[in-house]
């Protein structure tokens, strides 16, 4: 295999790493124990415990977002961007093994657990977005970023399907029950995130960056630099309406990925049928991720964006009617059908509007804004359901998803017009 194409896979295997996290921990097995062993030990409400876990969902994306544009500065600045991977990596890793440690009731020592490995995912994914600009050519953006999209959901889908497997008959694995299995997984969750991204740190290189003027140290000159950065954005009108627009609707999407088993508890649907249509929603969005790459190539990322993002609009309304699991395993798919599209389309438009060497530190506003976007989505459904309903908690996505669809229309596909020569 040639260095570029080893670095290209190299940097797809941390999507196929952090997606088995993705889906193993955040989206399936933890808001079932959270509600029903860690939260069942104080005699928490369905509705107590989805507002809990939406509270440590936006805590644990407030403290990223808070970091995250310095983060990517210093990292752009110290040619560090692998080593910042390797550290939130395993920083995430370790709180996930550390799960089994919180006994039944202990809601609050599990939630602080799930927010500092939410912490590492989040970091993880930063700078695996950083990345995409070393590993491959503008053109290629779309294709390769829905490619990574694409061997996450396979790798994440084998997972679940194999802690799926252990779950729902543990004594076949030696286990005394549910809750012990889902344990083991997260141990083995937390091995594989590791392993995987191992290649990544031995073969992606990065492109050096410019060093910020004046010189001094590694923190100083990112500083420096993120007052740079700043100034730029405040002076791109296109970049900032897109950022928006991407605040809003990537709120949505992640709060849908965080919180669609709790949500789907708390108005009595069977666990089994959930965790069935979570295995379908990977799959299906293995294909349908290529397929976006590819649509992103032919009508562009915003119109590909644009398409999801009505999707996820439409599916908001039905998922505050359905009240079966056939009607659940409906939703799965259809999510499945643009939830890798908008994340990766999203991921290549951005990477398109920046500066290639200073990756680090303008993804750092990106996923800041995703990071902020993780506070507002569940914070929303939290308060919503606390004083309405577990089931109108879903409709109070529309607001970021019509909002973030009308800013997006406002963005500029084509590059602005030079300023005239004086």
């Amino acid at each position: 295999m040639n260095p570029e194409r080893r670095s290209l896979w190299s940097w797809a295997l941390i999507d196929w790493a952090n997606s088995g996290w993705a889906v193993v921990v955040m989206t399936a097995f933890f808001p079932i124990l959270f509600q029903d062993f860690w939260g069942a030990g104080n005699g928490l409400s369905p509705e107590r415990t989805t507002a809990y876990l939406g509270y440590w969902n936006a805590l644990s994306g407030l403290l990223v977002a808070l970091l995250a544009p310095i983060l990517g500065a210093v990292a752009d600045q110290g040619n560090a961007k692998r080593r910042f991977l390797a550290g939130f990596t395993l920083l995430g890793a370790v709180a996930t093994a550390a799960l089994p440690l919180a006994a039944r009731g202990e809601h609050v020592l599990a939630g602080a657990l799930y927010a500092l490995a939410a912490i590492g995912f989040s970091g993880n994914a930063l700078f695996t977005d950083a990345l995409l600009t070393d590993v491959t050519r503008p053109e290629r953006y779309d294709r390769v970023s829905a490619f990574g999209y694409a061997l996450g959901y396979i790798g994440g889908g084998l997972l679940f399907v194999g802690c799926t497997v252990v779950v729902q008959a543990p004594a076949r694995f030696g286990f005394a029950g549910a809750v012990e299995a889902v344990q083991a997984c997260f141990l083995v969750t937390a091995g594989w995130w590791l392993l995987f991204t191992i290649p990544a740190l031995l073969w992606v290189r990065e492109t050096p960056a410019v060093p910020a003027a004046g010189g001094g140290p590694l923190l100083t000159r990112g500083f420096r630099q993120l007052a740079v950065t700043f100034a730029d954005l405040r002076r791109d009108r296109r970049l900032l309406t897109f950022l928006g627009a991407y605040l809003l609707y990537i709120d949505g999407v992640n709060t849908v990925i965080k919180m669609a088993v709790a949500y789907g508890r708390a108005i009595g649907l069977d666990a089994g049928g959930m965790l069935t249509a979570l295995v379908i929603t990977q799959f299906v969005s293995f294909p349908a991720a290529v397929v976006f790459g590819r649509l992103g190539e032919r009508i562009g990322p915003k119109a590909g964006i644009s398409l999801g993002i009505g999707v996820y609009a439409v599916l908001c309304v039905f998922a505050a009617r359905m009240d079966s699991p056939r009607e659940f395993l409906i939703l799965a798919g259809v999510v499945g059908l643009v939830q890798g599209g908008v994340q990766s389309l999203s991921r290549s438009y951005f990477a398109r509007l920046i500066p290639a060497e200073r990756a680090g530190e303008y993804f750092g506003f990106y996923n800041m804004l995703g990071k902020f976007a993780a506070v507002l989505g569940p914070t929303l459904m939290a308060v919503t359901a606390l004083a309405t309903d577990s089931r109108a908690s879903i409709l109070s996505l529309l607001l970021l998803f019509g909002g973030g669809l009308w800013l997006l229309s406002r963005v500029r596909t084509d590059p602005p017009p030079a300023a005239p020569s004086a």
